[in-house]
């Protein structure tokens, strides 16, 4: 059916498809979020950090689970010239026309090594709780016996424990006993954190050393004992990551040092001879054995 012009006739509104959303919606008049009129109910009176946890659970957070949530996003803000930092800071230099294209660099390199382990750490816990048949420990010498049947998996299938380790914070991560004491305090730490307590003391029985529990793993518990999807543990890492490199680029545009870096690499390299590429020899292991 057409119109007059020969355009398609617009079609009755009842038979148009229907995209229900308890997110943001639009009138003529207003906006609503979450329920809620945007500019009356949640424009100066809802923080930042409150109304992410609820635009991902569409509750709103206790005062309690929102100071917990404030406090995972304050520790993965920023952590210096990591990865993520310098390469912002470097495509900002080749392209200071695109301060998107800038954060979306660094927020790429969001991945298992930096940044992905709140995720990997949150399901890794989550996994091992989910897997135990009956109920969970309800003291220090039942955790220390899960932990330790968990590590000592880890150890024979030649994995790491997700969430163990620092390459910078050897003798403990200031963050991690930090995080451990706000969601006691708030009543919130629950099965997640209370098993990665225990692998901090019980891995060195299994591994030989002492590693510490590191900042992103127990804001990968932290979240997880908060009830928040478990999918979109690594997003929450990256919406705190975004605000660090924002400041980043704030002070690269006043003391600026990606040229510096650049030239660092470019002035100082030295040409050796090619090294083919082989594939892997399945007799020996390849061309390292």
């Amino acid at each position: 059916m057409t119109g007059t012009t020969g355009q398609p006739a617009p079609s009755d509104r009842s038979t148009r498809p229907t995209y229900p959303t308890a997110l943001g919606a639009s009138s003529t008049e207003s906006i609503t979020l979450l329920g809620h009129d945007l500019a009356e109910d949640v424009m100066g009176k809802v923080g930042f950090g409150e109304l992410a946890f609820w635009l991902a659970t569409q509750r709103r957070p206790t005062a309690g689970e929102t100071r917990v949530f404030e406090a995972v996003l304050a520790a993965l803000a920023d952590h210096g010239f990591t990865p993520t930092a310098i390469v912002t800071r470097l495509t900002y230099l080749s392209a200071p026309d695109s301060v998107q294209g800038a954060l979306a660099a660094g927020l790429l390199g969001g991945g298992s090594r930096f940044l992905g382990v709140t995720e990997d750490c949150g399901r890794f816990l989550h996994d091992v709780l989910d897997a135990l048949d009956g109920p969970r420990p309800t003291d220090d010498a039942g955790w220390d016996a899960l932990a330790l049947t968990t590590v000592r998996a880890r150890r024979a299938e030649g994995r790491f424990v997700p969430g163990l380790g620092h390459h910078v914070h050897k003798n403990g991560d200031p963050r991690t006993p930090r995080l451990f004491r706000i969601a006691e305090e708030e009543g919130l730490a629950g099965p997640h954190l209370s098993l990665f307590a225990a692998i901090g003391r019980v891995h060195p029985e299994v591994l030989g050393r002492t590693l510490p529990l590191n900042g992103a793993g127990v804001c990968g518990a932290a979240l997880a004992d908060l009830g928040l999807p478990l999918q979109l543990l690594r997003g929450f890492a990256l919406l705190a990551r975004t605000a660090g490199l924002i400041g980043q680029l704030a002070e690269e545009l006043r003391h600026p040092v990606a040229n510096e870096i650049f030239l660092s690499v470019d002035l100082n390299n030295r040409s050796v001879d090619p090294d083919p590429y082989a594939p892997a020899d399945e007799t020996n292991g390849g061309p390292h054995g």
